[in-house]
């Protein structure tokens, strides 16, 4: 089976178990309640791990990404103020700041040759150094119109969850069926080879970071709508950074570039967001939930390793 597959499979069993834990407790998880739990979980996380899966295919990886989450969710509900009519600036602004930022990143790692690892964890202590110096708590006002982006639903689905897997659909066709994403792949396969073959390399990466860049800025927005104000930390609170890798991991991304895509890492998100709704429902420790998580990465990670050594060359 391939990656994509196995993580979908593995989503199924997770349902079942986990519906079987809950019920043995006197609970249901896949009812209207618990349903709009993993799909409200799955939201901020899938949009910041969509944009992380595009700069992992380059063989790069963005640390930056929990910060510039709460950066946005503040620039965006500072800037509308509670005004309606400053909605479309507030939105626009605060994906302007995520792109810069993204450019940064990209810029850093192509023109000064740093590691990716070092170049976004460096960006990001500049981030984590500026909400310090300036927050001390949330601030902004998020006008109740906009609200409705984060709490509004079809059935037991948040709106907001929808608009994330549009933006999904959007970069699984980026991709898998455009020249950029055709380029994206090769750097992340060999980005000697797609240089010389005329790919160019350094665009190719910048502009993957700043995809993830604005990707993790949407997630920022949409935290403000739920909030009704912007949060400097509800992104590291989350550990978006990591959490976001994990997902890609699971679903079935390679952390060298090159392999993988959108519809693995959206299976890899809804199993964090189910897990979490599981463990939650039975009031598992804390310390308890990090293990399971640790030993469903590290079993996914050996599975696809597995994989690909008995896969013929």
């Amino acid at each position: 089976m391939t990656p994509t597959v196995i993580v979908y499979v593995a989503l199924v069993a997770l349902l079942v178990v986990g519906s079987v834990l809950v019920g043995l407790q006197g609970g249901v998880l896949l009812d209207q309640a618990g349903l709009l739990n993993i799909f409200t979980r799955a939201t901020a996380l899938g949009l910041v791990a969509i944009g992380q899966t595009i700069v992992i295919l380059t063989g790069s990886l963005d640390l930056s990404v929990a910060y510039l989450v709460g950066l946005t969710s503040l620039v965006a509900a500072e800037t509308m103020a509670g005004q309606s009519g400053m909605i479309v600036p507030g939105v626009l602004l605060a994906l302007a700041v995520a792109a810069v930022v993204g450019l940064v990143n990209g810029l850093v790692i192509t023109v000064l040759k740093a590691n990716a690892f070092i170049a976004t964890l460096g960006v990001a202590l500049i981030l984590r150094g500026y909400l310090e110096q300036n927050y001390t708590g949330p601030a902004g006002d998020v006008p109740r119109t906009f609200q409705h982006l984060g709490y509004d639903r079809v059935g037991p689905v948040p709106v907001a969850a929808l608009l994330m897997l549009g933006v999904a659909g959007a970069c699984w066709w980026l991709l898998s069926r455009s020249r950029p994403g055709y380029h994206i792949y090769a750097v992340g396969g060999d980005v000697e080879v797609a240089r010389l073959s005329g790919v160019h390399t350094r665009r190719t990466i910048v502009t993957a970071h700043v995809l993830c860049s604005v990707a993790a800025g949407m997630a920022g927005i949409y935290l403000a709508s739920r909030l009704g104000s912007g949060a400097p930390y509800v992104g590291t609170d989350a550990g978006f950074d990591l959490e976001s890798i994990a997902a890609v991991v699971l679903g079935g991304t390679l952390l060298a570039g090159g392999r993988g895509g959108i519809v693995g890492t959206i299976g890899g998100v809804f199993i964090l967001a189910t897990l979490d709704t599981v463990f939650d429902d039975l009031a598992v420790d804390p310390f308890f939930k990090d293990v399971v998580r640790g030993v469903v990465l590290i079993t996914a990670v050996a599975l696809y390793a597995r994989g690909m050594v008995r896969r013929p060359r």
